[in-house]
């Protein structure tokens, strides 16, 4: 059965970092683009940023262009974010979605909180 387990979340400062993984299963992992989405208190699923099974074509949401990196470990079964340079709308729970957009399957989330 598919399963992806998102962690690396927590709370971070303004201008912090934080690199979320999620940990995929049940399913040909290598095969498959990869996304990351997230929800913010009181708004919709956002997507946030996608990759290419071979991670060699990545894709990013204007609001964290520059800022965010995604990456993958196929070996692993792994997916990576990357956040730098973090704001406070940057709180949210954030989701590893199969597939290349935020309507695939997803994992539980993990919360991502930036304050100071």
């Amino acid at each position: 059965q598919v399963q992806l387990v998102e962690s690396g979340g927590g709370l971070a400062q303004p201008g912090g970092s934080l690199r979320l993984s999620c940990a995929a299963s049940g399913f040909i992992f290598s095969i498959y683009p990869m996304s990351w989405a997230r929800q913010a208190p009181g708004k919709g699923l956002e997507w946030v940023s996608g990759i290419a099974p071979d991670g060699k074509y990545t894709d990013f949401a204007d609001s964290v262009k520059g800022r965010f990196t995604i990456s993958r470990d196929n070996a692993k079964n792994t997916l990576y974010l990357q956040m730098n340079s973090l704001k406070p709308e940057d709180t949210a729970v954030y989701y590893c979605v199969r597939g290349s957009n935020s309507s695939g399957r997803r994992g539980q989330g993990t919360q991502v909180t930036v304050s100071s």
